[in-house]
């Protein structure tokens, strides 16, 4: 299945993340695609807050992840998000951080941010979302179940 959606603002891309999330089961791995400033930070902050998760949302990007225990688990069972960041590190350095683990989390849910880093220890079952700047604000996501 592949389905894409154009948003017009940061509030936009943020909603739709909200949206998103809520036909989202536990154990799903999301790996966002894009450039720099393409939407994916804010697209993954509308995500935590539509779970629920507690603020600040911060970008994962020098801490390689950042895991959030949610106070309620979501509609669909999440219970926790581990919001990962690979622009950084080696593919070694992931599986020693414990990526595969994340993964296998059956109440947990992964978002992946530069999975092409770590392209050789991706699972096949996965959700690529593809962030694209149209303009300054204007936004194409593109979705792709795997």
């Amino acid at each position: 299945m592949e389905y894409s959606r154009t948003t017009a603002s940061p509030e936009d891309t943020e909603a739709f993340g909200g949206e998103l999330v809520q036909d989202i089961s536990p154990g799903t791995l999301l790996c966002l695609y894009g450039n720099l400033g393409s939407g994916k930070t804010t697209f993954v902050q509308g995500i935590l807050a539509a779970l629920g998760a507690n603020r600040p949302f911060v970008s994962p990007t020098f801490v390689i992840m950042k895991q959030y225990e949610l106070p309620t688990p979501s509609a669909t069972g999440i219970q926790r998000v581990y919001h990962a960041d690979a622009y950084r590190v080696e593919t070694k350095d992931f599986r020693e951080l414990g990526f595969a683990e994340w993964c296998a989390d059956p109440e947990g849910l992964v978002i992946l941010e530069w999975p092409e880093r770590i392209a050789d220890i991706l699972p096949e079952k996965r959700i690529d979302i593809t962030f694209r700047a149209l303009t300054e604000t204007k936004r194409e996501i593109t979705l792709e179940e795997r």
